[in-house]
């Protein structure tokens, strides 16, 4: 397939209450050269927007250690439990692309605000929740205000900070808080089950919502295309039903296999009806997802990286939750330190990847970091079952991470570089329904390999030795389709 890398010119949107961007001056202190200073706004704004990002990736993890006192208070089975997840991600997956595109349609503002108050008021729902059907529906609710704050809130960072330093600095921070989130949230739930019961969890993202939706309204500009198409339907209902069909599929097989007629079905459907979406949107007046965009080598091969290091670094974390307590049965609390050291050198791995992607372009910083996340997962084959492996697996997973964060950075940046200020949240869309689906496929299509195995520990070596096989890979694949490209991408 031949890719279209012609810039593309397109009217650009006009915001109507945002600030003038704050011109370049000498870099400051731990910043790439060249980066401009933030006004207080440019801080508050991004502040706003990097609060909602880690919002969303704590509910991603939060809750599983939770679980088991969630099912025994609300009289939930443990097959039943599987549904805490999935209700989360079906329509925080299923409606990501739909929502990125209304929100360029109608105001990307106007719905990140309505998607943080429908998270803050399904999540009050999920802390009292009197039975499962209550508890469900608060998660299923909590998944629809993500699936409408994530796209919008990249949109609205990647169009108030510039292309350029100012925008690496933003999306290396948003980064960095979404890779936190997720790492803190396993922290984080683990104390405060233990401390005040599970319904805790679900309380502290009611408080995140509290603080971040009274801050938003006066601080984000709106934004949307200068012109209003009409809404693809037909491709909007087909990209939605098959995300769903397809989360589903793979949510549903991470607990109970690929053997089951409803997997098999979902699976089957899915895959049926993103075929018809493609097909659908090459006929489209007004397609969801211009498939002209799709051939840029930058979005498509940027959105393979990202989909790798998302989908192996999330299978790396599940098995080695399993090998910490099944094979050198450390506590959770336990768990939870080694994986809380990782989020630190993650964070620490947020303030530098500007500076590298500033000096080395982000394709080769994508490249060099999908390279350096394999090569760190292939050394966890030394792991064994002595408990020297701990600090092995402590060191190891955390530079790997460090890696993972700088993939998540610069494959974000790919992706987005070059995309008018109209087509944002499309771009953005397709970056964060890669997420999910990486999240989602990476557990079900390797993790069954440790769950199933009779012997874990060799289940768990056979798993990291394809992940780090799949990372390598992609990163050989993404240098050559990305080629040598421009000095910044």
């Amino acid at each position: 397939m031949a890719f279209d890398t012609t810039p593309q010119t397109t009217p650009q949107t006009t915001p109507q209450t945002s600030a003038p961007a704050t011109p370049p001056t000498s870099a400051p202190a731990g910043g790439p050269p060249g980066a401009p200073r933030l006004s207080a706004r440019d801080k508050l704004v991004l502040f706003v927007l990097c609060a909602a990002q880690f919002m969303v990736a704590l509910d991603f993890s939060v809750l599983n250690v939770a679980l088991p006192e969630l099912g025994a208070d609300l009289g939930m089975s443990r097959s039943a439990l599987q549904w805490a997840v999935t209700a989360f991600a079906l329509p925080s997956g299923g409606f990501l692309l739909l929502f990125g595109r209304v929100g360029d349609l109608y105001g990307r503002r106007k719905l990140f605000l309505t998607g943080l108050a429908l998270f803050g008021a399904a999540s009050l729902l999920a802390t009292l929740a009197w039975d499962p059907a209550s508890f469900l529906a608060g998660r299923a609710l909590q998944g629809l205000g993500a699936a409408a704050i994530v796209p919008t809130g990249m949109s609205l960072l990647t169009t108030t900070f510039p292309e350029g330093p100012a925008r690496d600095r933003a999306l290396g921070i948003s980064g960095t808080l979404l890779s936190l989130g997720f790492t803190v949230g396993m922290v984080a739930g683990g104390v405060l089950t233990d401390a005040l019961g599970w319904r805790s969890t679900m309380a502290l993202l009611t408080v995140f919502a509290l603080i971040v939706l009274p801050l938003a309204p006066g601080l984000l500009p709106e934004s949307r295309t200068p012109d209003r198409p009409r809404l693809d339907v037909p491709g909007a209902v087909t990209v939605t039903a098959g995300l769903l069909s397809l989360i589903y599929a793979l949510s549903t097989a991470a607990d109970h296999g690929f053997g089951r007629t409803d997997v098999i079905a979902a699976l089957a459907a899915g895959l049926l009806l993103l075929t018809g979406f493609t097909v659908i949107e090459s006929r489209s007046a007004s397609p969801l997802v211009s498939l002209p965009m799709l051939r840029r080598r930058t979005v498509a091969w940027g959105n393979l990286g990202g989909l790798v290091t998302f989908s192996m670094m999330s299978t790396v974390v599940f098995v080695l939750t399993l090998y910490l307590q099944e094979t050198l049965r450390l506590s959770a609390f336990e768990t939870g330190l080694v994986f809380g050291f990782q989020g630190a050198l993650s964070a620490v791995a947020g303030t530098l990847a500007p500076r590298v992607i500033g000096r080395f372009g982000a394709r080769r910083t994508l490249v060099g970091s999908l390279t350096g996340q394999g090569a760190l997962v292939a050394t966890l084959l030394l792991l064994n079952a002595h408990t020297w492996s701990v600090w092995l697996a402590v060191v190891a997973v955390s530079l790997a991470s460090m890696c993972h964060l700088g993939a998540i950075i610069s494959y974000g940046l790919t992706v987005t570089s070059g995309v008018p200020d109209a087509e944002q949240g499309l771009a953005t869309g397709l970056v964060t329904s890669t997420q999910q689906v990486g999240i989602t496929v990476g557990i079900p299509l390797l993790g069954v390999l440790a769950t199933t195995s009779r012997d874990l520990l060799s289940g768990v070596h056979t798993v990291l030795a394809l992940d780090a096989a799949i990372v390598l890979t992609a990163a050989v694949l993404v240098g050559l389709g990305l080629g040598r490209g421009q000095s910044r991408v």
